[in-house]
Formats: C-alpha cells, structure tokens, sequence
C-alpha cells in the first residue's frame, strides 16, 4: 500500500515539474535559433499561434463561411449559385433599408448618451472618497446581471396595461403610452404632432435604448474610473495651481488624458451597439414591428424564420463590412487625438 501511495506522490510530482520541464526546454530551443542568427522571429512566431489558431477557427473561417453562403439562393438550405445577387436584393429591399435605419438611430442614441453619463458618473464617484466602493458595485450590478432577465422586468414596466410607468402618468395627469407596441415617433409624440410620425426613432425603440443604457453603463463607468485613477495627482495638482479650475480643469487637462479610455470605449460601444441583439429580442418578442427590428433582428428573421440563409448571410457581411469601415475611421481620424502619458 505504502508503495502505491509513493509512486502516486512521484507521479503527481512530475505533473508538477512537467511544465517547468517544458518551457525550459522551449526556451533553450528559442536561446539556440536566437545564436544562430535568427533574432526574435521564432519566439514571435511561436507566441502567435495560439492566437491565430484561435482567430482562424472562430473568426476568419466563419467569416469565410458566410460570404461562401452569400453567393448562393434557395430557402433552407444553399441552392444554385446567385454570385452578388444577394446583395443587390438587400439595397434593393425596404426592410433591410428599415432596419439599418433603426440600426442607425440606435447605435446615435445609445453610445454617446451612454459615454456622457457614464463619464459624468465616473467623475463624480472619483471625486468623493465615502460609499466609493458601494456606489461603483451598485452602477456596476445591471452589467452584470442577464440582460434577458432584466429586459423581462423592463418589459412589465413598460407594460401598456398594469406597468408601473402609466400608472405614474396617470397619477401626473397625463395619458397612458403604448411604449413598447407604439410605432410612431418619440419627437412626434414629444411636439404633439408637430413633427412627422416617420422621423426619428419610434417610442418603442427609445425604450430599448434606454434599457441598454442602463444595462451597459455599468461597464463604462468602471473603465473610466481606472482611467481617472491612473492619471497622475501631480499634473492635476500643478493644473489647479495655474488656475485650472472646474471645468477648465476638466477640459483642459482631464478629458485629453482621459483620451485613450474614451477612444477605446467609442470602439467598443459602436461595435457592441450594431451588434444588439438580446435587448431587441426580450423586450420586442422578436422584433415583432419594423420600428424596432434592427439588423441582427433582421438577419436573425431571414435565416431563421424564412429561410432565406444566402440573404440572410448577405446581410451579415455587409454590416460586418459597415462595422469594419467605420472602426477604420475612427482609428483614421479620432486616432489622432489620443494623448498617452
């Protein structure tokens, strides 16, 4: 028994040392092509392969995957080869045109209010020492928690008959919303007719951007409190002592060291704002309306619902085509802005 319990234990032991015993090994290898002459290439190359094989089976062959599906027609299923017709049935569709629309009035509304208040947030929670950690758990907890799950709550909130909203407006005077089943407008609403029903986002899709708002500024919030942690006391100190004050301070000094933390958050929130899709689909049942049925909505409908998996793959290469145009600018022209320490 005792020698069965002691080659357990040398077995275990070499698990341990196995690692170590590689990597060593791995690093004398690198050591001997690094004398030979040549350089740091091995060792590059070799750290990258575990990325681009991880990017290669996840992403590249997808991608590859969908735009082979584009070229092709039929429903459920691939049928004969259309070439590009796809994509011209896509410009040429009012749904599709409908829901980038909505894509568009979305990823407006959501990412800069979103930035402004999480940043406005951020500040104030960094500017005050007492309940910091509390206050950043509380604004920090709708992130986390199942966006499905809180949409459901959302929704008997905005329900037109027993959700507490109308109850408030009715206890305020004014009348009921249908919220989340009213198509028309929210300025046309707002200006009482004024503005034409078909301008702007309906009220329904300013519901759903008020949820994600809500849901996603948690994430923002924490981000920019790291970045307003990492800026140096000195510099505010010898800003303040120039005169810097208030918003001067803010503007002047702040917010441009501030710069990569909101570079990297308008990329990210872009990106995750054209990719929406669990909001859309708990708080609308599917998209069920055209005024809130955004670009995955639509995808999602085509391939899914009706089949249609050449055009519906046709429409996700084009928005991830948009997505990829509009990261490139921003690098291209709000790149140049970003200040590093």
């Amino acid at each position: 028994m005792s020698s069965r319990v002691n080659g357990i234990v040398k077995y275990l032991s070499w698990l341990l040392r196995l690692p170590d015993t590689l990597l060593g090994a791995l690093d004398e290898f690198l050591d001997r092509l690094h004398r030979r002459g040549l350089g740091d290439a091995p060792a590059a190359i070799l750290l990258l392969l575990p990325s681009v094989f991880l990017l290669s089976v996840f992403i590249l062959l997808p991608m590859g995957a969908t735009f082979y599906m584009s070229l092709f027609g039929g429903r459920h299923g691939m049928g004969s080869f259309v070439g590009a017709a796809n994509y011209l049935d896509a410009f040429r569709s009012h749904d599709f045109r409908q829901s980038l629309l909505v894509t568009v009035y979305y990823v407006v509304g959501v990412v800069p209010v979103s930035l402004v208040l999480s940043f406005l947030i951020a500040y104030g929670l960094y500017r005050i020492d007492a309940f910091r950690g509390f206050l950043r758990t509380f604004y920090f907890l709708p992130y986390v928690t199942s966006a499905v799950a809180a949409a459901l709550v959302w929704r008997s909130l905005f329900n037109p008959q027993s959700g507490i909203l109308n109850l408030l407006l009715g206890y305020a005077g004014a009348s009921p919303q249908q919220w989340l089943l009213e198509p028309r407008g929210v300025f046309h609403l707002i200006s009482g007719g004024a503005v034409p029903a078909s301008w702007g986002p309906s009220l329904a899709l300013a519901c759903i951007m008020v949820f994600d708002i809500w849901h996603g500024c948690g994430f923002m919030i924490v981000v920019f409190l790291a970045g307003l942690s990492g800026i140096p006391r000195e510099l505010e100190e010898a800003a303040r002592i120039d005169g810097a004050v208030g918003v001067r301070l803010l503007r002047h000094v702040m917010l441009p060291l501030l710069s990569p933390t909101l570079f990297f958050l308008l990329i990210v929130g872009v990106i995750k704002a054209f990719q929406a899709f669990n909001s859309f689909y708990a708080l609308t049942h599917g998209g069920t309306m055209v005024e809130t049925q955004n670009l995955i909505l639509y995808i999602y409908a085509q391939f899914y619902q009706y089949g249609y998996w050449g055009y519906a793959a046709a429409v996700a290469t084009l928005l991830m085509l948009a997505i990829v145009i509009l990261t490139i600018i921003q690098w291209r022209i709000l790149g140049r802005r970003v200040h590093y320490l």
